[in-house]
């Protein structure tokens, strides 16, 4: 596996469950930062800042966002297994995502230092603001 270069985005995020069908505000989507509406027939998810969290759902604060540069040729293979590994290793669970450019994991605030630790261990150069 190459060397990733991973940034630590600066900020909590929130993930958010609504019911199917739930309707996003298209304000959303003005919020900075990353904002990502997952749908699926079982349900709606939302990962946004915290602060742009939408109410009436079930959230999960407190959630850092990793992102790794990018963007990523989708030719490449391992990326995803990579930072899931060095994590679980480390005891650290994750919330994964892609996007077209790149990929993006959320940890835990509280295991923020302990999975920085384990993917510089794992020899990818982590940025933290």
């Amino acid at each position: 596996m190459r060397r990733l270069v991973i940034d630590v985005v600066a900020g909590d995020y929130a993930v958010t469950r609504f019911d199917p069908g739930t309707a996003v505000s298209p304000e959303l989507f003005t919020t900075a930062g990353l904002v990502a509406v997952t749908s699926t027939p079982d349900e709606l998810s939302i990962v946004a800042p915290a602060s742009a969290t939408p109410g009436g759902g079930r959230t999960e604060p407190g959630w850092r966002l990793l992102t790794v540069r990018g963007p990523l040729e989708f030719t490449l293979t391992g990326i995803m297994a990579s930072i899931a590994g060095s994590l679980a290793a480390a005891g650290v669970s994750l919330f994964a995502l892609s996007t077209y450019d790149t990929d993006h994991v959320l940890v835990h605030d509280a295991d923020l230092d302990r999975a920085v630790a384990a993917l510089r261990e794992a020899g990818h150069d982590v940025h933290t603001s």
